[in-house]
């Protein structure tokens, strides 16, 4: 069973991805969705993810401080920053995050989510 987490607090994103997700991924699945940082990070250790959508630009806990207070090695999640925002820094901050795959464009999920999830 794959395990895969949403962190967005923006709903019409979240069911966006996650009706792309159901398109593309051809293994039995289980998505958890938060529509805050700090609610996953109370969960995350439960779930185990092997995928992770986090939006950056999230209120209380930007995805940033969730991505500081949690363990990435430990988890092996593929992670993936999931936002809106356009900002180079926060494109280059990704770039850089050891443990982050990729940053993807909210606009561009309709080409990025079938990339992720080819056998």
């Amino acid at each position: 069973m794959v395990n895969i987490v949403l962190i967005d607090d923006d709903e019409v994103s979240t069911f966006v991805t996650e009706k792309y997700i159901h398109k593309n991924i051809h293994s039995p699945y289980r998505i958890f969705k938060f529509s805050s940082a700090a609610a996953a990070l109370e969960k995350i250790g439960e779930i185990n993810p092997q995928y992770m959508f986090v939006d950056i630009v999230m209120p209380q806990m930007s995805g940033w401080d969730f991505l500081e207070q949690i363990d990435t090695e430990k988890l092996g999640s593929q992670i993936y920053i999931l936002s809106g925002s356009m900002d180079r820094t926060d494109k280059e901050k990704a770039r850089k995050h050891r443990n982050i795959k990729k940053f993807l464009s909210k606009l561009s999920v309709k080409e990025s989510i079938p990339e992720i999830f080819r056998d």
